[in-house]
């Protein structure tokens, strides 16, 4: 039993949403300039094509973007680099050497292949002060080798200069890999950008951390795809989250104390920086916390501070994670949520005695059909800091999007929005401000949104476990306190 959560795409723009963010005037020049020279992604191109790559050069890297022929800005990278953290003079160097513009070759007719400009204008250049040395005397054996070696070092010496660039980055080109370091990437240069406009020490070493995290996601993009690196990515990714958050946090605090107790606080998040891009409202903000007369599914409730460590024991709950987004068999939709019974952490093919643990934690106290996201169980144990003496999450939902892709159990499987992603990963009082460039406004989700998120998912498995309740698969291992 599995069925997608259909939910219209956002429609906020922020950080590398679209080429040159800041700069539209930039990418109408770089657009023009690819219509004259190169080949633009179109309906006439082919696997062979090559089509032109427009370099958007960043603090840490370059996001490479394809021209389409439509005249509508690509929403997707064609390719994401990562220079390696803390670069030295000479490995920015070769951030610009490898972003440079590409050589023009000219074709040859007699032979296959190419020839770059440069080394034909090398040769001919060459040529003219080698003839006029060897008039003057020079050994015919001395300037011949000469005027060819140049030529060939010209024609060569690129793509060693390229070889040895690359130690120092890493890039992905495949298009999921791309969606996801670019999803970082927003988050990572709102904490640049504000770690830019300060001196303070926790905001340039926040920007330092940010720039491993994307480093590491790139290296395990580059020699993994996003399945098999699903539960890192994930853990990489609500770590930047929570990084993004912290620094909202710190800015909200300078602005309270420069604001020395006047009255009028300035509201919509604007700062030194403007509005925010989707980053993270600090929780100073208060936003009431929801209440429902009547739980959407079998008494569904959100998540206190603390949950009772008590022997009382709910089975019949489920349990809500993220993962590295794919697409089912038709493509048509994103899935990046899943929703699994409680007890199929019991199954023998998740990995145990850590499916167990988990189950041990997510059945106390909890009320008949509540539905416990991944990160309230973070947020319960310590923020993550108890997670190594109950288990590994990260194998554990790996090991449940691998049942569920074998139909091993049923799950409910979600296309959530970013904003909505973005909340559930990251905890219960987490708050995500989406900003929309066109319209210059910006939204903020908080735990109310959260709450509805829920809800809404609530709603959706209620018509499913209606007529039956979610399978956990077969052979399930007995439950922990069932042990005791």
């Amino acid at each position: 039993m599995r069925d997608t959560l259909r939910t219209p795409p956002p429609t906020a723009a922020a950080h590398h949403a679209q080429p040159f963010t800041l700069d539209p005037g930039r990418w109408e020049k770089e657009r023009s300039r690819a219509l004259r020279t190169g080949h633009v992604r179109d309906h006439t191109c082919s696997i062979a094509c090559e089509p032109v790559l427009v370099h958007e050069r960043t603090p840490w890297g370059w996001l490479a973007w394809t021209v389409p022929g439509d005249g509508t800005p690509p929403e997707v990278p064609h390719q994401v680099g990562v220079l390696t953290p803390a670069p030295t003079c000479t490995q920015r160097l070769a951030l610009r050497w490898l972003t440079r513009r590409p050589a023009q070759r000219i074709a040859l007719d007699t032979v296959p292949g190419s020839l770059r400009f440069t080394a034909a204008a090398v040769a001919l250049v060459s040529l003219l002060p080698g003839l006029f040395a060897m008039s003057h005397g020079v050994p015919a054996d001395v300037a011949l080798p000469a005027m060819l070696l140049a030529p060939l070092l010209a024609e060569h010496l690129p793509g060693r200069l390229d070889a040895r660039a690359r130690d120092h980055v890493r890039s992905v080109e495949d298009a999921r890999a791309c969606r996801y370091l670019q999803r970082l990437a927003v988050l990572h240069t709102y904490i640049v950008q504000a770690a830019a406009g300060s001196d303070r020490y926790d905001l340039r070493r926040s920007a330092e951390i940010g720039h491993n995290l994307l480093w590491d996601a790139a290296d395990l993009l580059q020699n993994q795809d996003t399945r098999s690196a699903s539960a890192r990515l994930i853990d990489r990714e609500r770590l930047m989250v929570q990084l993004a958050d912290q620094v909202a946090q710190i800015l909200e605090r300078t602005r309270a104390e420069s604001a020395s107790g006047e009255a009028d606080q300035p509201c919509g998040g604007e700062g030194p920086l403007g509005p925010l891009p989707p980053g993270f409202e600090p929780a100073a903000r208060p936003t009431p916390s929801p209440t429902f007369d009547t739980s959407p599914l079998k008494g569904f409730r959100p998540m206190t501070q603390t949950q009772p460590d008590d022997a009382v024991r709910t089975t019949d709950v489920y349990l809500l994670f993220a993962h590295e987004p794919y697409y089912p068999g038709d493509g048509a939709q994103e899935i990046n949520t899943t929703v699994v019974a409680a007890a199929s952490l019991l199954h023998p093919q998740v990995q145990q005695p850590d499916g167990a643990r988990i189950h041990d934690r997510l059945t106390r106290g909890r009320t008949p059909g509540e539905i416990i996201p991944l990160s309230t169980l973070t947020h319960e144990l310590g923020g993550g800091a108890d997670w190594p003496t109950v288990g590994d999450w990260e194998k554990v939902t790996t090991d449940l999007v691998q049942l569920v892709h074998a139909r091993e159990c049923d799950a409910l499987s979600l296309g959530l929005p970013d904003a909505a992603r973005a909340l559930i990963i990251a905890g219960p009082n987490s708050h995500v401000r989406a900003y929309d460039a066109a319209a210059d406004q910006s939204t903020t989700y908080g735990p109310t949104e959260r709450a509805a998120v829920l809800a809404e998912v609530a709603k959706f498995l209620a018509g499913l476990v209606a007529e039956q309740d979610l399978w956990p698969g077969d052979g399930l291992l007995p439950p922990r306190f069932q042990q005791a």
